[in-house]
């Protein structure tokens, strides 16, 4: 199984922070009220996970429990390769 936090935090570092690690992202950092990911860049990371774990994301799960922090993304991309309903 893939490394999935350590994935997100590297996609994350290199497409919204620049590369910039002198901003440490926690691993339950809100990504919205941090400002890291604006509504634009949730379609950035949408696309990323769809195309990196091969899951397809329902419109119904676009929630903030899902994907407002590396955790949350965690769980939910855990459960879609486990066959789950988020």
């Amino acid at each position: 199984m893939p490394d999935i936090p350590n994935e997100l935090h590297n996609f994350i570092l290199e497409n919204f922070l620049f590369g910039d690690d002198s901003r440490e992202i926690g691993p339950d950092d809100s990504f919205l009220a941090t400002g890291i990911v604006d509504s634009t860049g949730i379609i950035e990371l949408i696309a990323f996970v769809e195309t990196r774990f091969g899951i397809q994301v329902e419109d119904s799960e676009l929630l903030p429990d899902n994907f407002d922090t590396i955790s949350s993304l965690t769980r939910f991309i855990e459960k879609k390769l486990n066959g789950c309903t988020p």
